[in-house]
Order: structure tokens, then sequence, then C-alpha cells
């Protein structure tokens, strides 16, 4: 599918980055990746290290990253990604969209290589279209606690755009919706840590506002097989990757609960400000281009899922 090469993932410690490296590894190409984890984590490329196609380069792309020798690709996904992570860290989180965004684009003009670069459905904020097609404009508070990394992807691809207009790079963007599986962090956040490690601990499961508010949630394999396929195309995007299978939050909650087999209680807190009331990709683009769907149902990504978080509690309970 991917072209044997030498290849560059931004944030490639993190959660999708490091499926990412790990599969072009599989695909026999090398890999050079760079984190300066802030949100990333080691263990996620440990096993990694022992491949000889596999490089680490500990470096804020926000300053300029100087590589030597040719480049098949680069694949920026080098962000803050979660509301906890860009509530933390709402300036890093503009200037990695702002300013590595533009150190990316300048290495992949120098280098003459292609460059896809991760956007976000949060682009489309709360949104007043339902599913969201790439043609929607969004609709976006700029101010508001979310702005900053809504405001950095939408930089991200005014900026991408521009380069390629300008200066004739090869550019591929993505809008990644809810993803979720293994290697997410315990503390991300986001719903899908959040449901799995309260329903292990026995604990209430903590829904913000009524839970009728809807998401979509792609497996990270289904994932990694739509940004492989759309760098191979041609198509500068945006495409939307994501699972169009969408669900209210109560009722993912109650999923959770009877996947665990636990008779667990549910909590209502109140809703974040500018939380999206819903979320759910329109694909036909992605079909359309390079025959992409989701492939993995909830229930079999879940139990993925559940089991690796369950390991790392174990793991976490024999250390303390």
């Amino acid at each position: 599918m991917i072209t044997v090469g030498r290849y560059l993932v931004t944030g490639g410690a993190g959660f999708i980055g490091s499926h990412l490296c790990e599969a072009l590894l599989a695909h026999q190409c090398e890999v050079i990746c760079v984190d300066n984890f802030l949100t990333g984590r080691s263990e996620n490329i440990r096993p990694l290290l022992r491949n000889p196609n596999f490089e680490l380069l500990e470096h804020d792309i926000i300053e300029p990253i100087r590589i030597s020798g040719a480049l098949a690709g680069i694949f920026h996904l080098a962000s803050p990604a979660s509301p906890v992570d860009y509530a933390k860290f709402p300036i890093e989180t503009l200037r990695v969209g702002a300013l590595g965004t533009d150190n990316v684009l300048q290495l992949a003009r120098q280098t003459g290589c292609k460059i896809l670069v991760s956007s976000t459905s949060e682009v489309y904020g709360d949104p007043l279209e339902h599913p969201q097609k790439e043609t929607y404009w969004g609709n976006v508070n700029p101010i508001g606690p979310r702005g900053c990394y809504d405001e950095s992807k939408r930089y991200l691809e005014a900026l991408t755009m521009a380069y390629r207009r300008v200066h004739g790079v090869r550019t591929c963007i993505i809008r990644i919706f809810n993803t979720y599986g293994p290697r997410m962090r315990s503390d991300d956040g986001r719903v899908v840590p959040n449901f799995c490690i309260q329903a292990l601990k026995g604990q209430a499961l903590t829904v913000f506002g009524d839970g009728t508010q809807t998401r979509s949630f792609c497996y990270i394999d289904d994932l990694i097989d739509g940004i492989l396929r759309m760098f191979m195309a041609d198509d500068p995007g945006p495409v939307n990757l994501g699972n169009p299978s969408e669900l209210p939050i109560l009722e993912f909650a109650k999923r959770i609960i009877a996947f665990s087999g636990r008779k667990l209680d549910i909590s209502y807190l109140a809703l974040p400000e500018d939380d999206p009331k819903t979320r759910c990709p329109d694909i036909t683009k992605a079909a359309t281009l390079v025959g992409w769907k989701p492939k993995v149902g909830l229930e079999q990504g879940l139990k993925k899922t559940m089991e690796y978080f369950q390991a790392r509690l174990q793991q976490e309970n024999r250390a303390s």
C-alpha cells in the first residue's frame, strides 16, 4: 500500500503516531519519529527502538527541524489532542499548529517530498450541519476554552493550502474524528479512557450533561489504514476519517457497563463550555477516493481497548 522509503512522523510517540510508526515499519519503511514528549510517551515506542529502521529524534518542532538525506514523505501528527491536554497547554497547542506546521511544511518543500497533515473534526466546532461534510465551514468559538485547539488546526489547514498554492508542495489534509484503542493515556480525559478506567475500577461512569450529545468512535487500526491510503492518493483533501456509526454518550456508557459485566452507576456532571452536541463524519469522500471505510466493530475494538487498560492498571498496582 505505502511506497517503501524513509518517512518522518511528527508526534510519533503519541497514541496515533506510535501506531503509524509501527505500521510503516511493518511495510519495511524507515521511520524517523519526532516528539518532544509533552503528551507523547516513551513507552509507546520503546519496542520500536530495537528495529534498525527506526530512529527517534527528541525535538520540539516549533523550532526549525533539519533532516539530512532524502525523505519519501512526512506525516505531521504533532499536537496535544485531548481537552485535558490543550486546556493545560493552550499556548503550546497554538504554537505547534502554527510554528510547528510551518517548519514541517518548509522541510517538505526543501526535500521535495509529500506531506500529510492531520487536522481534526474540531474544525467543525459545535456543528450546525449533520453529519459533517468536508464542505462545511464549521461553527467555532475562537475565544472559548477549546479555541486554542480548534483554531490551531484551522490555521494548519490554511497554511498547508498556502504552501500548496504558492510553493507547489504536495500536501494532503485529513480530519480525524474520535479515535480510540490501545496506547491512549489513562488520564487522557476523553470519553473512552474515562469510561474504561472507571468501569475497570468499579466506579460510577461520569456523563457530562444529560448524555444526549453524540460521538462516533473509530478504532485505531481503521484510522491508520485510512491515513496510509490517503497519503498514497492524489487528492489534497481535506478528507474526513472516522466512523459514521453515531452513538449518544449515555448509550455508550450503558454499553461499557454491559461490556464490563458489572453493575455500575452513572453520575452526571455539568456539560463543559462549547462541548459539541453532535459529532459524526460523512465519509463519502474517503470511500470514493480510496475505498476506505471502518471495518472494526465497536464491540471488537472495545474488547482490545479494555484489555489494554486492564493490563495498564495491573502494572500500576504492581508498581505501587
